[in-house]
């Protein structure tokens, strides 16, 4: 399970790499282009900035808004032994069969149920299902007057009469779980600054699995947020009373204290997970830390400046998923923290540097207590960084970077990229002899068909740091030029 576990992660790293570029687009473009914003900060409704950040919004967005498909996609990908693009475009139809049953299913057996959104536990299900079916049934022959339909294309329409099955299991099962989060919310909402814990511990659980959204909107929209008479308007929901109040020229003193659901959230994601990135990279061979340090670097600036923390929660999610059951648990104490000390900054849809200076700074302390985040906030970092650095190493977890081998990664190759493929191909005894050809950060990965056929000393010529017979496969650690090298003989065998 634990092996399974690690595969599952490192095939996450292709969609995983996508996120701190389209989280910069939408937190900076969705928080600068957000009414509320706008109607705060007049000097933000100049025609050309509002038109520059509403498409940066929309790029980023539907990066986000299509999350679950990609990491189906990238799941599928990542696993698949050979044809790696068949798999993803299975993958991709399979996932969509999956939503569009779900919502016939809906529609004609209980229409009293709005939706129903799997989030990551669908695309993980799906990629997984797909990946087997895939590696499975890919040469598959048919009798000779279906003989069309055999091969790679099977794999798409199996895959889809599989999802559907797998959509009558969500439906199932899954308003059920829905249901547990309502009622969790209704009880969270009477119990103080304990409930503001639990709301931000299990906020941060359920966002794992793309749950959260069926958490904060109850209190964001809804009763259980507050109800409160701003301006001489009755308003419902903790976010609603917030940006009323904003709106109020006549509010004084501080903000609502339905703040406290947003509040907890700039300690962790200013402070919190940027130092959980700085343990992690920490956490890496001295070797090879060039070789992730822009991963590193990227997650958490997307984290602090806009608050959005998926590129960081996905490094550990699948490799530690015990992990991330801790920092849901360090989230809810940052917001039982925030609580405690009436920090009342609000949001638009993320606790970042963005919002902490729109909402925070920019209102006054004496209306938000900012300057309790700051106080909080070092020490934040702290716990994340002792936490991460302290269980990654002592359970040597497999976060970006970490290996199992302590060899020194090399960092150069002898020629071209495109040469020393070539090269590499030949000394793994020929293209013939390949069945898999794969590599992580820093090593290319090859199942062979017979080890006595690979000239290790002519591949350690070709750059390798070292060449390793690992479970009858060959794993030559090529550093940084692993990927390429993977990519240039997949060309040539024509897999990719």
């Amino acid at each position: 399970m634990f092996k399974q576990m690690q595969k599952l992660g490192k095939a996450f790293m292709l969609p995983i790499a996508i996120l701190p570029a389209a989280g910069l687009l939408l937190g900076i473009g969705g928080a600068l282009s957000n009414p509320n914003t706008v109607g705060a900060y007049p000097f933000l409704n100049a025609s050309i900035l509002q038109a520059i950040f509403k498409i940066m919004s929309a790029a980023g967005n539907v990066v986000f808004a299509n999350l679950a498909l990609i990491m189906c996609i990238g799941l599928a990908v990542g696993l698949a032994k050979k044809e790696k693009g068949t798999a993803g475009l299975a993958a991709a139809v399979a996932f969509l069969v999956m939503n569009a049953s779900i919502g016939a299913m809906i529609s004609v057996f209980n229409p009293s149920i709005e939706s129903i959104d799997t989030g990551v536990v669908g695309s993980i299900a799906i990629g997984c299902l797909v990946t087997y079916l895939h590696n499975r049934y890919l040469g598959i022959q048919l009798p000779s007057f279906l003989g069309f339909f055999g091969g790679s294309r099977f794999i798409p329409i199996v895959s889809s009469f599989s999802a559907i099955f797998v959509a009558l299991i969500f439906f199932l099962i899954w308003p059920t779980f829905q249901g547990w989060l309502v009622s969790a919310g209704a009880a969270i909402s009477g119990m103080g600054s304990m409930g503001t814990f639990l709301y931000g511990f299990l906020l941060r659980l359920t966002g794992a699995v793309g749950l959260h959204h069926m958490i904060y909107p109850m209190f964001w929209y809804t009763e259980l947020g507050g109800v409160a008479t701003v301006a001489g308007q009755q308003v419902v929901g903790a976010q609603k009373i917030f940006f009323a109040e904003l709106a109020d020229p006549n509010h004084a003193g501080m903000f609502s204290d339905g703040t406290r659901y947003f509040a907890g959230r700039f300690a962790t994601m200013m402070f919190g997970l940027p130092a959980a990135c700085l343990a992690m990279y920490h956490c890496v061979p001295a070797n090879r830390r060039k070789l992730v340090f822009g991963l590193f670097f990227s997650a958490a600036l997307t984290s602090f400046l806009t608050g959005i923390t998926e590129p960081i929660e996905f490094m550990f999610l699948f490799v530690a998923p015990w992990l991330y059951v801790v920092h849901a648990f360090l989230d809810g104490l940052s917001f039982f923290v925030a609580d405690i000390l009436a920090i009342r900054i609000g949001n638009t849809f993320s606790g970042g540097a963005i919002d902490y200076l729109l909402f925070g700074i920019l209102q006054g302390n004496d209306k938000t207590n900012w300057v309790y985040v700051l106080m909080v906030g070092p020490i934040w970092a702290a716990l994340y960084y002792v936490v991460f650095r302290v269980l990654i190493t002592k359970f040597n977890i497999a976060t970006p970077g970490r290996e199992s081998d302590s060899e020194e990664v090399a960092v150069e190759t002898k020629g071209s990229i495109a040469e020393t493929a070539m090269k590499v191909m030949e000394a793994l005894g020929g293209r013939d002899n390949l069945e898999d050809v794969d590599a992580c950060i820093t090593r290319l990965r090859v199942a062979v068909k017979d080890v006595s056929l690979v000239d290790k000393d002519a591949i350690k010529d070709m750059g390798a740091a070292a060449v390793l017979e690992v479970n009858g496969g060959i794993q030559a650690v090529f550093g940084a030029k692993a990927d390429l090298i993977k990519q240039k003989i997949n060309e040539v065998i024509g897999e990719e």
